[in-house]
């Protein structure tokens, strides 16, 4: 830790400790001989198809493997930027023009980048046959025209003020090739069968480290770094042991840790703190018994010590949340509808006949910020009587917990504490919560038609103010449920060594290839 002298023995001891082979020490040591960048994810790959991926980690790697049209600009202000495309005009309000610059081609023989890849790349996301998870950042999309093999338009059933900072920026508007993934099935998960970014994935060892290699055929500005080494890290206080090392060169840090490094930076390190619009909360599984009650929900709602479980969690490193739509992004709410108010929790459990209490589970994921959490939780609810079991899970289980098509898991959950990334615009937080991700990405599995609509109706909102108020109402339908406490969004500080100069969206996120040497 900072103002500690922790041998390189101690060191290795605690990244053994995490599980990380000796695959991550000779990705720290190959770093010493070229310009190799080592940088930390908090998870491992599960899935590098664009309408399939988990989430943040495989962003993090598509965005150099594959290029998109457009792609967000690093620095402060939320902007884009043309990616693939030497050209990206909209025209009107339901027709957006391209051109794709020259050179862009795939790896492994399968010719040119082509407009006709951009037609197969976007509408397969709103394929009902594929039924990806993300079709929602197409979601008015008629279809793409093609005029050539360089050109075509983006064609819309409406005006859709999400696509500019969610489908064209990030997973969802990443290109694949037709000819190539059609050839392997029309989907594919870790082994992308054609590459066309700045990078190639060039090895994959699960939980260990993805390799990326410069990619020979880019034709574009180069890159700085050969190689890039992303080792999943899965908890914060390991990752940034591996900073004050030496070992790795970037990590999101915990937020509790980030006064420390404000007071004390490690030798030979830097922090970034930037304001975050990913959201945390406590769910609860509406179709299991007792969450099945409505009452029970709204007593465990209010039982629970927001500011005590960050304190626990974060050491006051970070605010209480008033919804999933943080400050500063449309739909962002002013205050909560319910507060911590212990009696009436007990006044509701006797109204369910359940103040006797009752045992049940909270499954996390495997941090130590998650486990100071539950912790906290678990420690709130037992002054009602209610045992609560802490289940803790690797991101491997846990990411697949309440997805149907990965087992029966989701029967078993009751409560959950969870965290989504977000991207700038409040319809990538309301997504996840509708009617059709149940059993998806809806792990409360709460069926709100009106929530639906809302979310359908709000994305193609052209007026700002009635836009928000539908995501206000959004957010009261679904504390009103009775299943989700809202956390937090946390806090983002990014730790890096000095010799290296980060390319950071304005709430941190990396963006890998336009890391460089510092000056």
């Amino acid at each position: 830790m900072s103002g500690m002298n922790l041998s390189r023995r101690q060191m290795l001891a605690a990244f053994a400790a995490a599980g990380l082979s000796p695959a991550f020490y000779q990705s720290a040591a190959l770093a010493q001989g070229g310009k190799t960048l080592r940088v930390r994810s908090y998870a491992d790959i599960q899935n590098l198809d664009p309408a399939f991926r988990k989430g943040a980690p495989e962003d993090d790697v598509m965005r150099n493997i594959f290029v998109g049209l457009a792609d967000m600009t690093p620095g402060d202000t939320w902007k884009w930027r043309l990616d693939g495309a030497a050209k990206l005009e909209q025209v009107d309000p339901t027709h957006i023009d391209f051109t794709l610059m020259d050179g862009l081609s795939w790896t492994d023989g399968h010719g040119p980048v082509t407009a006709d890849d951009v037609k197969f790349s976007f509408e397969r996301m709103i394929d009902p046959k594929l039924d990806s998870p993300y079709k929602g950042d197409w979601e008015v999309l008629d279809h793409v025209e093609v005029k050539d093999d360089k050109s075509g338009t983006i064609v819309l059933k409406a005006p859709f003020p999400p696509l500019w900072n969610v489908g064209l920026v990030f997973g969802s508007g990443k290109i694949v090739s037709r000819k190539a993934v059609e050839a392997v099935g029309g989907r594919f998960d870790t082994k992308p069968p054609a590459q066309s970014g700045r990078y190639v994935l060039k090895e994959w060892q699960p939980k260990q480290r993805v390799v990326l290699a410069r990619n020979p055929d880019w034709k574009g500005e180069a890159p700085y770094f050969d190689e890039i080494h992303v080792i999943p890290i899965e908890d914060a206080k390991t990752a940034e042991l591996g900073l004050e090392a030496g070992d790795i060169d970037y990590t999101w840090l915990e937020a509790s840790s980030i006064p420390r490094f404000k007071k004390t930076p490690p030798k030979g390190g830097k922090l970034a703190v930037k304001p975050s619009l990913a959201y945390v909360w406590l769910g609860m599984n509406v179709e299991a018994a007792p969450f099945d009650k409505p009452e029970v929900r709204h007593a465990v709602q209010q039982a629970i010590d927001v500011p005590s479980v960050l304190e626990a969690a974060y050491f006051g490193a970070a605010e209480p949340a008033t919804g999933i739509i943080a400050p500063g992004l449309i739909g962002h709410r002013e205050k909560n509808i319910y507060s911590y108010n212990p009696d009436a929790a007990r006044e509701l459990l006797k109204k369910a006949g359940m103040d006797s209490g009752f045992e049940c589970t909270l499954a996390i994921l495997n941090t130590t910020e998650f486990a100071s959490a539950a912790q906290a939780v678990q420690a709130n609810l037992a002054e009602l009587g209610i045992t609560v079991t802490i289940q803790q899970h690797d991101s491997g289980t846990f990411w697949s917990l309440g997805d149907e098509k990965s087992g029966d898991s989701w029967k078993k959950l009751q409560l959950i504490i969870n965290r989504f990334s977000m991207q700038p615009d409040p319809s990538f937080a309301t997504d996840w919560f509708t009617p059709e991700q149940i059993g998806v990405w809806n792990w409360e599995r709460w069926n709100s038609p009106e929530f639906g609509e809302l979310n359908k109706k709000a994305k193609i909102e052209p007026d700002t103010q009635k836009r928000n108020e539908m995501y206000v109402r959004m957010q009261d339908l679904m504390e009103e449920s009775g299943a989700y406490v809202f956390l937090t969004h946390g806090a983002v500080g990014v730790g890096y060594s000095d010799k290296i100069e980060p390319a950071l969206m304005p709430n941190g996120n990396p963006i890998f290839h336009g890391f460089k040497a510092s000056a």
